[in-house]
């Protein structure tokens, strides 16, 4: 099920409309049904509540004033591995000139300097 902090697309009749940020997931009154505040990712920003039941939330169609909706949960893309990058092909002789060059590349952890300061 989507929680907090999960980004979700939302569909108005089966197109992509925009992506959204879930802000709170409240229990509503009645059995399964939930507040959920939602941050319309798009400009300019807006903030919305809908009254969905946990079936919704998940990614079940339900309508709007008679119009389809769906929330779809977005996962992040994984990260390419390491051997995927050393495979690339070879670049022409004019984009070896342009390319900057990669040698002593080092990855920072965020996480590491947070905890420094």
């Amino acid at each position: 099920m989507t929680v907090e902090n999960d980004l979700v697309l939302i569909y108005f009749e089966d197109k992509p409309l925009t992506f959204a940020r879930v802000e709170s997931l409240l229990p509503d009154s009645k059995k399964d049904w939930y507040h959920v505040k939602l941050l319309l990712l798009q400009i300019p920003l807006q903030v919305v509540t809908w009254i969905l039941k946990d079936v919704y939330i998940s990614g079940s169609e339900f309508t709007m004033n008679g119009r389809k909706m769906r929330l779809e949960r977005v996962e992040s893309p994984a990260e390419p591995q390491t051997s995927e990058l050393s495979e690339k092909p070879e670049a022409s002789p004019s984009q070896k000139k342009a390319a900057p060059k990669e040698k002593g590349a080092k990855v920072i952890s965020l996480e590491d300097l947070k905890r420094k300061t």
